[in-house]
């Protein structure tokens, strides 16, 4: 992580699952229902919540044990999928302070936009649902032919809003979120206060580290 300040952003890209909202819950709960339909106990919350941001590859592997590529995986994937559409925002909130956060970077004329490796199917519904209908952009999973950590999502998004990459910042809870910004030449910030997986944000050679989501408008102010 640099000491040095980030330079100043003209807008700033988000991952979903993890960073702007707390998904987790009802990833959780899907992946727990297609388990009782196997006659099995629910997996734990605990277990699940850190591999969210993974989708249905990270869930199925805490909750089944099993890898893309594995006998059983994508029936599991397909199940999983289903019974998620069904349910998308039950308990999915945004973190606490991102509202505030949206509308500070509103206030201040910077633009922002969500760049997930979910797929539109999930991704359409669910922004409105959660009050994010104003984003500047929408770049899902499938929106190019090339998903995180590849560079495209974001560059994509970078287009949609009429900047260079160099002047948007890419702040997202997984590892594969900092690799596509770096990839993608965009200064990259780690939001510490998402899942994470099983790595700590300080091993991911972001730009910066966010404690919290407000914390991202202490990093401008040091970047102006």
């Amino acid at each position: 992580m640099s000491s040095q300040p980030l330079p100043a952003p003209r807008a700033i890209l988000f991952d979903l699952d993890g960073t702007l909202a707390d998904t987790a819950p009802d990833l959780a709960g899907a992946m727990n229902r297609v388990r009782i339909k196997r006659g099995l106990e629910p997996a734990p919350y605990d277990i699940l919540r850190p591999v969210a941001s993974a989708g249905a590859r990270g869930l199925i592997g805490a909750a089944f044990g099993l890898a893309p590529g594995d006998e059983g995986f994508e029936e599991l994937k397909v199940d999983f999928l289903d019974t998620y559409a069904g349910a998308l925002a039950v308990d999915t909130r945004l973190f606490d302070g991102v509202g505030e956060l949206l509308a500070a970077l509103d206030g201040h004329g910077l633009a922002w936009g969500i760049v997930t490796n979910k797929a539109s199917r999930f991704t359409d519904p669910l922004v409105p649902l959660i009050g994010l209908l104003h984003a500047g952009c929408v770049v899902s999973g499938d929106t190019t032919p090339h998903s995180k950590p590849h560079p495209e999502p974001l560059l994509e998004a970078a287009r949609r809003l009429g900047l260079a990459p160099e002047h948007c910042w890419y702040v997202g809870d997984d590892l594969r979120d900092i690799q596509a910004g770096r990839a993608a030449g965009m200064p990259t910030v780690a939001a510490a206060w998402g899942y994470c997986g099983k790595s700590e944000p300080v091993t991911w050679e972001a730009d910066a580290i966010a404690k919290t989501p407000l914390d991202i408008l202490g990093l401008i102010r040091s970047s102006l």
